[in-house]
């Protein structure tokens, strides 16, 4: 009975997948409840593996079920976020693409996160770093994106949120590093001494707390920022 109980959290994870894609197709989204719940489901996400680990029950089941919840909770959620983005009218047409075809678009990422948890179950991983950015980090940044243009009261910003060459670009650039070979830190922690990786892992935690503190869910794309230039630099 024991080893189900990493799955159950798995399943977990991906009913609030589930959950919030039926939200976010509602014409008046509480944005509050949805952030919730994809982060609910994120953290469900983070909980599976952490028990699978501790308990000692990883198995060719879980892995693969894990990556189905993912790719609902994280591979779906951020597509359809970004599909509501297009659909804001400062994200109109290209002149070579209408206006209602456009948005489509943003499904692009569903399909790199596809992939990229398909290639995953089939590499040994290691618990050191992440080869291309974690589906579920993609997703907490496209996910704050939505929050800044949702709730923030600064016009510019959230201009140039909706844009619709930002968000093209945003759609390629995620893609791309999801399925890159950079190297980006985990936060699995093997002991917790002072080294290079771990002292990377504590200024990531603390600066996120701190910026978070200061600025709110605005900061979390700053956060995402530091994250990809710790990462970079920590494991050249």
């Amino acid at each position: 009975m024991i080893k189900h109980v990493p799955n159950l959290f798995t399943l977990a994870n991906l009913f609030c997948g589930c959950l919030a894609t039926v939200f976010l197709f509602e014409n008046n989204i509480n944005v509050n409840t949805v952030t919730l719940i994809i982060c609910l489901g994120i953290f469900f996400d983070l909980l599976d593996g952490f028990l699978a680990r501790k308990l000692n029950v990883q198995s060719k089941l879980g892995l693969e079920l894990d990556s189905l919840a993912d790719l609902i909770t994280s591979g779906l959620i951020p597509g359809i976020i970004i599909f509501r983005l297009f659909k804001n009218t400062s994200a109109a047409e290209l002149s070579f693409i209408s206006a209602e075809w456009i948005a489509y678009f943003a499904f692009f990422i569903t399909m790199a996160s596809a992939y990229r948890l398909a290639n995953f179950n089939t590499k040994d991983s290691t618990t050191n770093y992440f080869i291309g950015l974690p589906v579920p980090a993609n997703t907490i940044m496209i996910l704050s994106l939505f929050l800044v243009s949702e709730l923030s009261a600064n016009s510019f910003v959230v201009e140039l949120i909706i844009n619709k060459y930002f968000l093209i670009s945003l759609v390629i650039i995620s893609s791309f590093l999801m399925n890159s070979n950079l190297k980006f830190i985990s936060f699995k922690f093997n002991n917790y001494l002072f080294n290079k990786e771990n002292n990377s892992r504590y200024f990531l935690i603390l600066s996120s707390i701190i910026l978070f503190v200061l600025l709110g869910y605005i900061s979390i794309p700053l956060i995402f920022l530091v994250y990809f230039v710790v990462s970079i630099f920590t494991l050249r």
